[in-house]
């Protein structure tokens, strides 16, 4: 059985729930891939891609969709045969294209149980979280986890209560004066980020530090769907 091990856990109704589930991943990077590798380990029935970028040679060091196979194809596509590999009665819908304005609303217009926020653009991130708060669509965001190399101190909590983490100050700023909430749950590092070695790259990563953050973004939202009454 396929997930006989996770259904020991939670049992046979709560697996079909997960089964039952729809969850929108935007950003199949770092983050967002290892994210979307944990939502079809847990049975998750149908997820929705969205990343307009293509699989690039800098990526293979974080990324689980990276690979010298996979080099300059879409990477909505590849994680899609990923996904199906693992799971073929999954259903994927992957959409290569950016979180604007122009497509914000036909994204969102949908059944979507939950939404995964992996988006390293900051407009792009406050429109997708101020555009789920409206809509009452659950969201969970990921904030920075360039130029950090612990992944102990990633922790989970909500935007209004993080620190230390340029891109979250900069979000809630934007949020704030939008009229949001902050008591948005969201995976960040208390880490201090460290500087690159390197003029050219400005944001260095790890192999460890964002899957991590990933892959805790992913536990939450299945978290979420067991404890539903």
């Amino acid at each position: 059985m396929r997930f006989q091990r996770l259904e020991a856990l939670i049992g046979t109704t709560k697996l079909h729930q997960l089964q039952n589930k729809t969850v929108l991943v935007c950003g199949v990077g770092g983050v967002g891939s290892y994210a979307c590798e944990a939502l079809a380990r847990s049975g998750i029935g149908h997820i929705i891609l969205v990343d307009n970028d293509i699989v690039d040679i800098t990526n293979i060091n974080r990324q689980i969709i990276a690979l010298e196979s996979t080099l300059k194809q879409p990477k909505v596509s590849v994680m899609m045969k990923r996904i199906l590999d693992i799971n073929p009665i999954a259903k994927v819908t992957p959409l290569q294209f950016y979180i604007d304005e122009s497509t914000i609303e036909s994204l969102l217009n949908q059944k979507i149980d939950y939404v995964i926020d992996a988006i390293d653009s900051v407009p792009s991130k406050c429109l997708l979280i101020t555009s789920c708060t409206q809509k009452n669509i659950p969201v969970i965001a990921s904030m920075g986890f360039a130029l950090k190399m612990h992944p102990e101190k990633i922790e989970l909590t909500t935007l209004d209560k993080t620190e230390m983490d340029p891109l979250a100050k900069e979000i809630r700023y934007r949020l704030r004066k939008a009229g949001i909430n902050l008591k948005i749950p969201v995976v960040y590092s208390k880490e201090q980020p460290l500087k690159s070695q390197i003029d050219s790259v400005k944001l260095g990563s790890t192999a460890f530090v964002p899957p991590s953050a990933g892959l805790m973004l992913a536990s939450y939202v299945i978290n979420q769907f067991i404890t539903e009454d």
